[in-house]
């Protein structure tokens, strides 16, 4: 087969199950497939290690007779029928004898009397003791073998050793304890653009953090790993550094170098250095993954080849390639098999679009709104890394399914425990930088908030819904010039709210530091040499610029960049601060986080419209409480062009609301 042929049948996207089976078959050929042997370590060394073998215990515990309580060992036959009308007496040492808590009992001894339910007294010849009740044969007592009795199976092959597993082992009498090798995992970042962490990146320099966070997935999972140095896209130089990798190591990840582009240094590498079996998978994020078989230097039968991931550069692409290929190959190999994931069916807040052609790892955030549980999605980017840490969860989109429909069920594999979940407050519609400091403030007292942003009027779609506990909105009334109320009469007129006014904030128009393209107003975006930079539809701050664009006069199609769209004020700013776009209307405090300038234009008043039913709720007083509080409001208060005068006060509330 020539090289052409053999790259033409594997530079393509295939299905994962069989991505998988070639994988893993060159895996099991290699002579790999199997789990790793084992090897002795001090029992202090083994906390999250994976059992070898079984542990049978040596010794019995407790090994002998053992007192329960301070108190006096006898035979229970000495007490019977005693009572407070016939006590009777045990002479010291010869009926009973005194002993704390874990000594053995002297021979002949069956039960311990609990000092507090004696009498001391002094008798001819000695001390004595009292005793009222009769006790019972092996009363306080820890019987030999109570925990564990010799032989007997204390922990099973294949276990991930807890702190407690630890304790029963040397208990049994072990002071070292058999485990699993642990696989050796080398990390190689790959890229002339990255740069270490504690880096001043410039533009086009990336910092490299994904060995960062693969590494903690291996050792979470039980490997070692070992980060290399970054190596510059140099073919020459990455096949050096994989051949060195092959040596020492039973798994390579190259990472950053797998792409489906004319330089595909990873995979370049990978073939000539040994067996190229997969390039592209059809999973989204992360379809580049190259998958492969590495020869090890001066090895060249089969069983001298060592698997290579080729890890996309895309955080979110590399954390679910950990999570799909890496992370069950090395639980294969250590012989366990992990708890398996909860599973919630929930459903979706919205409609979401969906490769057909590509098995789709959704992101979502999750809360229960009523008896229902909905999952909402969030940021779909492969490099947003935020989204895997925001998210409650993922849904499996199927190849060959275009998207999920709002209200489709769905079953989200969870990332938290459903208990979090109970207990998170979701909040959907227009995002504001309150919210992610009320999040922080609410999790110090163990309640969660959890949001995803839709727009204002989404949000109130969402309430319309039962999909979500409330909804912040911003959204200006032209013809009365309030906010909130008319929207709230049009898309919840069945649907009884609470209107509680959080914030009032400055908009304006962020640009460039010194404003060098002197822009002053919203009639400058007209100009040709100014790029605008939207928010999108359904957002107050779309809503409020078009508005204010028709009372001046001006078209859409006259703005450059009308068309394109942010959904945070945050990001809008970022969009100016580098240099994609000129101008964009946000918040002030968005403006002045990124050190921009700001044109302030419009005062508006910033809500959060609670249906009556959560309201009431006990989930949500710790959110309404924490209106009041001095110190949330003084942390708002600190954010530039932010006023919490009206924060907590009642806007509008339905009939009942209270009842």
């Amino acid at each position: 087969m020539s090289d052409e042929t053999h790259r033409s049948r594997y530079l393509h996207d295939i299905p994962l199950d069989q991505a998988l089976e070639r994988f893993l078959g060159a895996i099991e050929e290699s002579g790999r497939g199997g789990v790793f042997n084992g090897e002795t370590i001090p029992l202090g060394q083994a906390l999250g290690r994976v059992t070898a073998e079984p542990v049978w215990a040596r010794l019995s515990s407790p090994h002998y007779h053992a007192a329960a309580m301070d108190g006096y060992a006898t035979r229970a036959e000495n007490t019977r029928g005693a009572s407070d009308r016939n006590p009777i007496t045990l002479s010291l040492p010869q009926d009973a004898s005194y002993v704390d808590t874990g000594a053995a009992l002297p021979p002949g001894a069956d039960c311990v009397i609990p000092i507090e339910q004696v009498e001391p007294v002094e008798v001819a010849g000695g001390n004595a003791i009292r005793v009222l009740a009769p006790a019972t044969p092996w009363s306080h007592v820890r019987p030999m073998g109570e925990d564990i009795v010799a032989t007997e199976l204390v922990i099973p092959s294949g276990q991930v050793l807890r702190p407690v597993d630890l304790g029963a082992i040397a208990a049994s009498g072990y002071e070292q304890i058999t485990v699993r090798r642990q696989p050796r995992v080398a990390i190689v970042p790959t890229g002339s653009e990255l740069v270490p962490l504690g880096s001043n990146p410039q533009p086009g320099q990336i910092l490299e953090f994904n060995t960062l966070m693969l590494a903690a997935q291996l050792e979470q999972a039980g490997a070692l790993p070992e980060i290399h140095a970054i190596v510059p896209d140099d073919l020459e130089q990455i096949r050096s550094v994989l051949r060195d990798a092959a040596r020492e190591h039973d798994l390579v990840l190259i990472n950053a170098g797998s792409s489906a582009g004319s330089k595909d240094y990873s995979a370049t590498a990978i073939e000539s250095e040994g067996e190229l079996l997969v390039h592209g998978v059809a999973v989204r994020p992360g379809h580049p993954v190259v998958l492969g078989m590495l020869k090890r230097p001066g090895d060249p039968a089969q069983a001298g080849k060592v698997p290579v991931i080729g890890v996309p550069g895309y955080p979110v692409s590399a954390a679910l390639t950990g999570e799909i290929f890496v992370i069950p190959l090395i639980q294969r190999w250590l012989g366990y098999s992990p708890e398996p994931p909860e599973i919630l069916q929930a459903e979706m807040a919205r409609k979401v679009h969906s490769s057909a052609g590509d098995l789709e790892y959704l992101r979502v955030t999750v809360g229960k709104v009523g008896s229902r549980w909905i999952a909402a999605p969030l940021a779909r980017g492969a490099g947003v890394i935020t989204s895997l840490v925001r998210a409650d969860g993922i849904v499996e989109i199927p190849a060959g399914v275009q998207g999920l429909q709002a209200n489709e069920s769905v079953s989200v594999r969870l990332y938290r425990p459903r208990a979090t979940l109970e207990r998170s407050i979701l909040a959907l519609g227009s995002h504001d930088l309150t919210l992610d400091i009320m999040a922080q403030f609410l999790a110090q007292g163990g309640t969660r908030l959890t949001s995803a942003n839709l727009g204002s009027l989404g949000g109130l779609i969402a309430l319309s819904r039962g999909e979500a506990h409330l909804a912040g909105s911003h959204l200006l009334d032209p013809a009365s010039g309030e906010y909130n109320l008319s929207y709230i009469d049009q898309y919840l007129p069945q649907i009884p709210v609470a209107v509680i006014a959080l914030v009032g904030r400055e908009q304006g128009l962020v640009v460039q530091p010194d404003n060098p393209l002197n822009i002053g107003g919203l009639r400058d975006l007209v100009r040709t040499d100014v790029r605008f930079i939207n928010r999108q539809r359904g957002s107050g701050t779309r809503i409020l610029v078009d508005y204010h664009l028709e009372q001046l006069g001006i078209s859409r199609q006259e703005i450059q960049g009308y068309e394109r769209e942010e959904f945070t004020h945050l990001t809008v700013a970022a969009a100016i601060a580098s240099g994609s776009a000129d101008t964009g209307l946000a918040v002030r405090a968005a403006a002045e986080a990124l050190h921009l300038g700001f044109i302030p234009l419009f005062h508006e008043r910033y809500d959060l419209i609670i249906p009556c039913e959560h309201y009431r709720s006990v989930l949500l007083s710790p959110l309404l409480e924490l209106l009041h509080e001095n110190r949330f409001r003084e942390a708002v208060a600190a954010l530039p062009g932010y006023d919490v005068g009206p924060m907590g006060s009642i806007i509008y509330m339905s009939d009942g609301c209270e009842g």
